[in-house]
């Protein structure tokens, strides 16, 4: 099985309301049901892709933070600086996919 995709699920899910929608406008309730089914699909692979980039996001913030806190004590500014890059990194992706939390 592949990795869900925001991108994937938008279309299915953009896919499914067309789908509903000419169902609806032909009188075809097998079309809007089929649609119905297919918008909902996508909106739980575009969740379940925002879940599994928020929970990438945290690790990088903590292994970041590690290593920040590492470099730090240890007086090695390289990895203090490169923990503290990917500790961003992680804040940032958190945030592109907080929308469902």
């Amino acid at each position: 099985m592949s990795s869900p995709s925001k991108t994937s699920g938008a279309f299915h899910e953009a896919k499914g309301n067309v789908k509903e929608s000419i169902g609806s406008t032909f009188g075809s309730a097998n079309m809007q049901q089929k649609g119905a089914a297919e918008h909902h699909a996508g909106e739980a692979e575009k969740n379940a892709a925002r879940a599994q980039g928020y929970a990438e996001g945290a690790g990088d913030r903590v292994t970041g933070k590690k290593d920040q806190v590492i470099g730090a004590v240890t007086g090695d500014r390289s990895q203090e600086a490169a923990g503290n890059l990917r500790q961003e990194k992680g804040d940032k992706k958190q945030d592109v996919n907080r929308k469902l939390f």
